[in-house]
């Protein structure tokens, strides 16, 4: 018998021995290492039983130099187990790569533990075919663990699309519907949302914005045709990643509703948010809020019915000089802007007593009173 017939006789006596129960009980203490993994909702049976399988096929293959059939039938047989369960369970890769990994140390040792002195060169001679053996099972392990969790991922989004379109569809839901969408997108039935809304041109603005922000899982977007709906829990606390999003949005040129609304108010917010991004014109820039639409909004619909708007003000300014309708303008904007005379005395530069007759003559001129709010209010809208 020749040195390599004995070698491998050797090395198939040193792998008998090796106790595939042993090895998965020792596999399953370092894995307590591995606090994501071991949090994982597997049950400890199931992590078990296709660790056990895992030695077992893995001893298999040691016992040859090249990568047969056979062995290859049953690497990947278990391969596709872990690989699908594991990401079915939403263990992260890296957690799952360095878990098979503990299979080449664990193995490695129980060997030199077996091994006799004489056995040293055989074993130096083996660690490379160890090593390939474990390293081909974790990236077939591995090309299963990502095509499954594609599938997972689409799955999920499938189930989220469905469950936000039925949330969209105008419905009246029941409270227990509302709670089976909560739960599918992650959020707690009590939950308020701050809803965004951008359109057209400015979609690609906001994915962007969302492409950088850290806590996109609690997240929840809804194309329609023409625009993106976003909402997020809203979170007031400084600094929060919340409210850093809420800041960030506030840049964009979009419809935006910070106050807060429950799940089931957010298809309503999201309308109005459509209608405040609609609102905004040519060269503006930032988020329209409610603070800042609503005037524009009020003047919107009053178009609509065809009521009376600001004409009639704008035809009795024009019997004016130019000059005297832009201080008159500029002396009703700030007061309405500021509800001070001594704000607006400053901020216009001028004494306090000439602010008021400004007034009293826009009065005068208009018929509409802008320090009586009733009528104040009419300017607000029709100048918004």
């Amino acid at each position: 018998m020749n040195s390599q017939d004995v070698d491998s006789r050797r090395w198939n006596e040193l792998l008998d021995q090796l106790d595939t129960l042993e090895l998965t009980e020792k596999f399953l203490k370092r894995l307590e290492s591995i606090p994501i993994y071991a949090e994982s909702p597997l049950p400890n049976s199931e992590i078990r039983r296709t660790g056990q399988a895992s030695f077992e096929a893995l001893i298999l293959a040691m016992r040859t130099d090249d990568d047969d059939p056979g062995y290859l039938r049953e690497r990947d047989a278990i391969a596709l187990e872990v690989g699908v369960s594991r990401a079915r369970a939403q263990v992260p890769v890296e957690a799952l790569m360095t878990a098979i990994r503990l299979d080449f140390s664990i193995i490695w040792q129980a060997i030199a533990e077996i091994a006799k002195p004489e056995d040293a060169q055989l074993i130096v001679q083996r660690t490379a075919r160890v090593w390939e053996v474990v390293d081909g099972y974790a990236g077939a392990t591995e090309s299963i663990y990502v095509e499954e969790l594609a599938r997972v991922q689409a799955e999920t989004a499938g189930l989220r699309q469905s469950h936000l379109a039925t949330l969209f569809s105008g419905r009246n839901l029941t409270p227990a519907a509302l709670e089976g969408i909560s739960v599918v997108l992650g959020h707690r039935p009590d939950t308020e949302f701050v809803v965004a809304v951008a359109l057209w041109e400015h979609i690609p603005s906001l994915r962007l914005i969302l492409a950088n922000f850290h806590e996109a899982t609690g997240v929840v977007t809804f194309a329609t045709a023409d625009a993106l709906v976003v909402f997020y829990p809203l979170d007031a606390s400084p600094g929060s990643n919340f409210q850093k999003l809420t800041v960030r949005l506030g840049n964009l040129n979009c419809g935006l509703l910070a106050e807060g609304c429950t799940l089931e108010h957010v298809p309503h917010s999201a309308d109005v948010a459509t209608i405040l991004a609609e609102l905004l014109v040519d060269g503006e820039q930032g988020a329209m809020t409610w603070a800042r639409g609503w005037a524009r909004m009020a003047r919107r619909e009053m178009s609509k019915v065809g009521a009376p708007g600001i004409e009639e003000v704008d035809r009795a300014l024009s019997t004016c000089a130019a000059a005297e309708q832009r201080r008159l303008r500029e002396a009703v904007q700030s007061y309405m802007r500021t509800g001070s005379i001594a704000r607006s005395a400053d901020e216009l530069y001028c004494h306090r007593n000439t602010l008021m007759n400004r007034l009293k003559r826009f009065a005068q001129l208009t018929g509409v009173d802008p320090t009586i709010p009733v009528q104040a209010a009419r300017l607000v809208v029709g100048w918004s």
